[in-house]
């Protein structure tokens, strides 16, 4: 991503959806004023903060310039769900791959949130890097994401930092920000890509068929670049059942992989938004016995220049153990190489 924190939204977080159908009357005011006039509960500084946002649409179309001429017709702002003023220390097992007086390094599981949201305000990243550093955590994400830089969805796995000094956050940022570290994630595939591997460079942005999921675009949106390369192929050769996949972020944006991959026609399994279809029966077999119960997505390398000493850092996890059953389950699928 080319925000400064890197950060990606993993879940919707709205709870109302509130119709506002603003009149013949309305139009050609200033489109914020147009609709704090019609929606009173909502100041106008909140409706900039929700267009910012991506909040608010008309006719499918997000809206995010307050000071666009307001149209006749049914507006649509997602509401979000307030949240705590701050998340409270739990103590929560950590797998601490490093970790000095300026950051910390994790193997994060799958199943956990790094930041308090509706629906999930406990049991988070945040709230255990709270208890295990105390007081030592950068505060220039805020009091929800303290320390924060970047993020992984609720359900991928692996390797993750955090800030513990601002200092060391103002710099994780910058890198973040240039795309200058090496992340490498490891998928399990429906199929094979096509091609095999390569580059993978285009748009990708709220859907405007499902604005709870991202979806590559033609116009809108942001760049977004991944290099991937398949590290093996399980069933008949002539059509591949599955695949292992290596992918390199070069951005990070929202789903950013699980996008790419469905582009290609090799969906991650276990994906239920991108998953676009069932797998084989032999592979759903294979995902049952894994126990399988999220995407087969890991960030397995992470590697960085310490902002603080300089020091060149690289970290690398195993697949988890769901994953790792998976692709042995995988493995002895008859016809595999």
């Amino acid at each position: 991503m080319d925000e400064p924190t890197d950060l990606t939204d993993d879940e919707p977080d709205f709870i109302e959806a509130l119709i506002v159908d603003l009149g013949p009357e309305a139009v050609g005011m200033r489109l914020d004023k147009a609709l704090a006039s019609a929606a009173p509960e909502l100041s106008r500084a909140r409706i900039q903060a929700l267009m910012a946002e991506g909040r608010i649409t008309y006719l499918n179309e997000v809206i995010t310039d307050a000071s666009a001429k307001a149209r006749a017709g049914f507006y649509l702002i997602a509401v979000p769900e307030p949240l705590p003023a701050e998340p409270q220390a739990e103590a929560i097992p950590l797998t601490v791959l490093y970790e000095d007086a300026d950051l910390i390094v994790i193997d994060k599981p799958a199943g956990m949130t790094v930041h308090p949201a509706p629906g999930n305000q406990t049991g988070t990243l945040v709230n255990a890097l709270l208890h295990h550093c105390g007081d030592s955590l950068s505060g220039i994400g805020g009091v929800l994401r303290p320390g924060i830089v970047h993020r992984l969805d609720k359900d991928t796995s692996g390797v993750m930092v955090a800030a513990k000094s601002d200092a060391a956050h103002q710099g994780l940022s910058a890198l973040f920000a240039r795309h200058d570290l090496e992340r490498q994630y490891i998928a399990l595939t429906r199929g094979l890509p096509r091609p095999a591997s390569g580059r993978i460079e285009n748009r990708i942005g709220r859907s405007n068929a499902d604005r709870k999921k991202m979806a590559v675009l033609k116009t809108s949106g942001r760049i977004a670049v991944t290099d991937y390369r398949s590290q093996a192929a399980f069933g008949p050769l002539e059509r591949p059942l599955a695949a292992r996949v290596a992918c390199r972020l070069q951005t990070g944006r929202t789903h950013q992989i699980r996008v790419h991959l469905a582009s290609v026609g090799a969906p991650v399994l276990g994906d239920p938004v991108y998953g676009s279809g069932p797998p084989a029966p032999l592979v759903r077999e294979a995902i049952r016995q894994a126990g399988l119960g999220r995407q087969a997505l890991h960030a397995a390398v992470l590697g960085f220049v310490h902002p603080i000493t300089g020091e060149a850092l690289r970290f690398e996890t195993a697949l988890p153990p769901d994953m790792a059953a998976l692709e042995s389950a995988l493995a002895a699928l008859p016809g595999t190489a």
